[in-house]
């Protein structure tokens, strides 16, 4: 699928950056270029160490942002597929820096966009959020208009043989800034502050993401917006998990949150179809009876919605401890 392919990452050196390449390298060592196309040379840098040269020439290294159209449009030259991975993703800085979100998440969407579409690129994944389902944050209002972008660029593409597609998914296991990592760090005061106990969450690990990632790649037509099927878990449950002996501290729903989270709104059920491991909610172009053929999928029922309080799929203690000592801290025990 990928080989002999020049690929292209923005936000390369993030943490799903990293596992792509990993994953990449692992599974198609013949790709010929992978570009990591970031902002933060200290980040470049340190990755470089673990792609030299000598051993990756297929490795390269692009300092850049997402908004620097020019800049951007110089890196995609004879890209064939670019994922678009670069946000300002935290919530509350969101928040306090709204002019900033905007013109990364939907100015630098944007820019993707319109480099892909003068160049030779041919597939375009972008990954977005649970938060940009039903959103009231500004962080989930970017990445919304963000999908919408990518998805409307198909109706601009004409004749050009290029495909704009979107992977939307939960909280993902041990990313720079989740919440298991801060448990555990907050696990060594012997208090963990809990926002809210009955508050859930999706969750899936990196590697997950990146076969996600890569499924669309191979399956997407163009204007889809691709979910997986994955488990919730509770916030309590994962600081019992980590830190079964520590005191909970509950400290109140933060500004932009929620209690639980969605990615696919009663709304959106009209449009999305159903396979074995994922869904998809498709672009109202897009012929759903031809859709379901092509992949052996089935509509969902009138009225679905995909929450994470109301999963069919649930994390335990024992599982949530599996999971991190799996994807995120081979040296886990719990405290």
């Amino acid at each position: 699928m990928l080989s002999n392919k020049n690929i292209l990452i923005t936000g390369g050196t993030g943490s799903f950056g990293k596992m792509f390449v990993k994953m990449i390298l692992e599974q198609y060592p013949d790709v010929r270029r992978l570009v990591v196309y970031s902002r933060d040379e200290l980040k470049q840098f340190e990755m470089s160490q673990l792609y030299n040269e000598k051993k990756y020439p297929q490795v390269r290294f692009f300092i850049g942002d997402v908004r620097d159209a020019a800049r951007f449009k110089r890196a995609c030259e004879g890209i064939d597929v670019i994922i678009h991975a670069a946000a300002l993703k935290q919530v509350p800085t969101a928040e306090y820096n709204p002019d900033e979100c905007i013109k990364t998440n939907i100015g630098g969407a944007q820019t993707v966009i319109d480099a892909a579409l003068a160049s030779d690129v041919k597939i375009v994944v972008a990954l977005s959020t649970d938060k940009a389902a039903a959103p009231i944050n500004l962080y989930g209002a970017t990445k919304l208009v963000s999908d919408k972008l990518f998805i409307a660029a198909n109706n601009i593409k004409g004749s050009r043989n290029l495909r704009f597609s979107v992977v939307r998914y939960g909280n993902v296991m041990g990313s720079r800034g989740s919440v298991i990592p801060f448990f555990q760090a907050k696990a060594k005061e012997g208090i963990i502050p809990i926002t809210h106990k009955d508050m859930t969450r999706f969750n899936i690990s990196l590697e997950e993401g990146v076969e996600m990632v890569l499924w669309a790649i191979e399956n997407a037509i163009g204007g889809e917006i691709f979910v997986p099927k994955i488990p919730s878990y509770s916030i309590e449950t994962v600081a019992k998990a980590i830190a079964p002996n520590c005191k909970l501290e509950y400290v109140g729903i933060r500004p932009g949150e929620k209690l639980h989270e969605e990615m696919i709104t009663e709304s959106d059920s009209y449009n999305t179809i159903e396979f074995d491991r994922y869904y998809a909610i498709l672009s109202s172009s897009c012929d759903k009876e031809k859709y379901m053929h092509r992949f052996n999928g089935w509509e969902v029922s009138k009225g679905f919605k995909y929450n994470s309080g109301t999963n069919s799929m649930w994390e335990t203690i024992d599982s949530m401890r599996e999971k991190i000592k799996k994807f995120v801290d081979p040296d886990f025990s719990p405290l």
